[in-house]
């Protein structure tokens, strides 16, 4: 993203945001095309800034016209770090329906519950909600490493099958996007709810798969796809709401597993938080399949991708290194909590690939009054009471302002002090890096366990290989560990 300092004479005077939304219909739909077919998001972005010369400016997001009635597509975009901290402000911004921006999909999707992340922090339930979700993940911890490292055992040894059979082993490969999710699926299971997968087989079978066209249908209207001609995605998954009752029965299934199998979560929600059972479960799901699986399935699969690319050989020997290290001799210790805090690598690895692929890309609040949005030099501009901001985190991530070559993957960015004081600048988790969640705040309840469970992921593919490949979403190499015997 450019950087446009402005002189000091400005520093004090406001000044109307750039942009415009253009006429009625057309203007959304030009926006539209350009979103998703002409520009893609990020060049939509990076092209109006450098348009209007602001790192503020007026656009319309999708979805628009035709179908997608009451929703108002004009927002104001921020691309840089100074003032996309406003959206963490709840003096100034409301998050109520805002979660994916004007468009909210149908309540139908959670058996008509409104769901905490669609709740403001002023909203009465809002602090039962997010209090709830923190109390299930702190109940969590005490299984979390343990269940992620048997979950991620059983994904690699299915990637290692898939290798084993390739009839050429100089071109081998296995993509491990779906033993990925799969292991997502059932360590979340186990360890956020309490239930196991194991004990429903269709849940066991299609749980991955029923999450999947869940998240879709809710989603597909706001992303760009990509596997069908893009005249045909414009017409046919960007033109109108997709319905909830294609994934109804799916749903209903999963919630009959949560309302048996994670009966003692459900109890806590109902008993110590005063939740009703209806919508405790539609929150765990919502947590569990939305917040959880769905940033999951994002995040860590770019997370091994960029670890694993060629030409990362140096990379992979210093984090196996600090691994090993930490971890000990032999198979190692337990790659828990306390373990990943003292993998400095690792976690700098893993918080530049938060910055630069940040799994919720758009972060969006509505302005509760008039206000001052302030920029980097002293910019100022009007924000008006109702209009609804958009951050792009992709690029308020690569601010030029903050980051020294911010578009470069640097692994040891956030290492030393110098380092650690750039955490206050990574907005991931509708937050900085630096905050803490709260019920009195939007900011991810899974902040901390986000951050470490990528890094026990790291631990544990290190733990049982000396190196390791990928082409995209696929392994194309895996060096198993040679133990030694002490």
């Amino acid at each position: 993203v450019p950087s446009f300092p402005q002189p000091a004479s400005a520093a004090a005077a406001t000044r109307p945001i750039p942009g415009s939304y253009g006429p009625p219909l057309l203007g959304p739909l030009r926006d539209r095309l350009d979103y998703f077919w002409f520009q893609g998001p990020d060049d939509f972005f990076r092209r109006r800034a450098a348009d209007h010369k602001s790192t503020v400016f007026r656009a319309n997001i999708p979805p628009t016209f035709p179908f997608f009635l009451g929703v108002d597509p004009r927002v104001v975009a921020v691309v840089d770090a100074a003032a996309f901290t406003a959206l963490f402000d709840p003096a100034l911004v409301d998050k109520r329906d805002v979660l994916i921006g004007p468009y909210v999909p149908s309540l139908a999707f959670t058996r008509g519950t409104r769901v905490g992340v669609y709740l403001d922090t002023q909203d009465p339930d809002h602090a039962r909600t997010k209090a709830f979700s923190i109390d299930l993940l702190r109940r969590a911890a005490r299984n979390w490493a343990a269940e992620l490292r048997a979950a991620v055992d059983d994904m690699l040894a299915a990637v290692e099958e898939d290798l084993n059979r390739a009839p050429d082993p100089a071109a081998a490969s296995a993509s491990y996007l779906i033993p990925l999710q799969k292991c997502i699926f059932r360590f979340l299971c186990k360890a956020l709810v309490g239930a196991d997968p194991a004990a429903d087989g269709l849940v066991d079978r299609f749980g991955v798969y029923i999450l999947d066209v869940w998240l879709a249908l809710q989603l597909v209207p706001t992303q760009k796809v990509g596997v069908i001609p893009q005249p045909l995605e414009e017409l046919l998954l960007h033109s109108f709401p997709l319905p909830s009752f294609v994934v109804k029965p799916g749903y209903d299934l999963l919630y009959r597993f949560v309302e048996k199998h994670g009966a003692a979560a459900v109890s806590i929600a109902e008993k110590e938080h005063g939740i009703s059972k209806e919508e405790a479960i539609n929150n765990i799901l919502f947590v569990l399949g939305f917040n959880a699986f769905g940033g999951f399935s994002v995040f860590l699969p770019f997370l091994v991708m960029e670890v694993g690319k060629p030409g990362r050989d140096d990379l992979r020997r210093r984090l196996r290194e600090e691994v090993r290290r930490v971890l000990g001799g032999g198979d190692g210790g337990e790659a828990g909590f306390a373990a990943v805090r003292e993998m400095a690598l690792v976690r700098s690895t893993v918080y530049e690939v938060l910055r630069m692929q940040p799994p919720v890309p758009l972060q969006f609040g509505r302005a509760r009054r008039d206000f001052v949005l302030r920029s980097h030099g002293g910019a100022a501009y009007e924000v008006g009471k109702g209009e609804l901001l958009c951050g792009y985190q992709p690029l308020a991530m690569r601010d030029p302002a903050v980051f020294d070559r911010p578009e470069e993957f640097v692994p040891e960015r956030f290492l030393g002090d110098d380092g650690e004081a750039l955490l206050q600048y990574v907005y991931w988790s509708n937050g900085p890096e630096t905050g803490e969640p709260s019920p009195g705040n939007k900011q991810c309840a899974a902040k901390e366990v986000v951050v470490a469970t990528a890094c026990m992921l790291v631990a544990e593919l290190f733990r049982r290989y000396d190196d390791f490949e990928c082409d995209g979403t696929s392994f194309t190499k895996l060096d198993k560990r040679e133990l030694t015997p002490s």
